[in-house]
């Protein structure tokens, strides 16, 4: 039987070798978020290729933080944060803000404690990098942890538009 890790779980930046289980848990990250915007009917595991050549560069960038906690065969968790530089403002006062993609935690491994502690290392992280706010999308089951972490609803409306 597994014991709750709580917010001791080993964190680490992802390596190059860990791609193949980063694309393991994305891709189990958009299975249970299901719909059709995740989980197109017609859609292909082409993007699954596409996801690992963005990774292996994403891994060294400085905008970029991809930490993980690992299992016993593979990876546990990870999550991913970024950071984008925009225009600054009264709301906004440097024009930095991150955005945390992807927290997932294998099935097998979760209620241990990884996603909490993969969230305070990016949050760490983004304090750090002189964020000025940090947003995400949150699963019905991520929601609890991210609201105790600090989280609120975000003011601004959200849309979006595809090509």
């Amino acid at each position: 039987m597994r014991q709750r890790t709580g917010d001791h779980a080993a964190v680490r930046q992802a390596v190059e070798s860990d791609i193949p289980e980063l694309v393991r848990l994305r891709a189990t990250l958009f299975e249970n978020l299901g719909g059709e915007f995740f989980s197109p009917a017609s859609g292909d595991d082409d993007w699954l290729d596409t996801l690992a050549v963005v990774l292996k560069e994403q891994l060294t960038a400085d905008a970029v933080r991809i930490l993980v906690v690992d299992g016993g065969s593979g990876l546990a968790a990870c999550g991913i944060g970024t950071i984008e530089q925009r225009l600054p403002g009264p709301h906004l006062r440097n024009g930095r803000i991150g955005q945390v993609i992807g927290v997932i935690t294998h099935p097998e491994y979760r209620r241990l404690g990884h996603s909490r502690s993969v969230m305070r290392g990016l949050l760490g992280w983004f304090r750090e990098s002189d964020v000025t706010r940090v947003d995400l999308y949150a699963s019905s089951e991520g929601e609890p942890l991210y609201r105790e972490l600090g989280f609120t609803d975000h003011p601004d409306p959200s849309l979006y538009w595809r090509p």
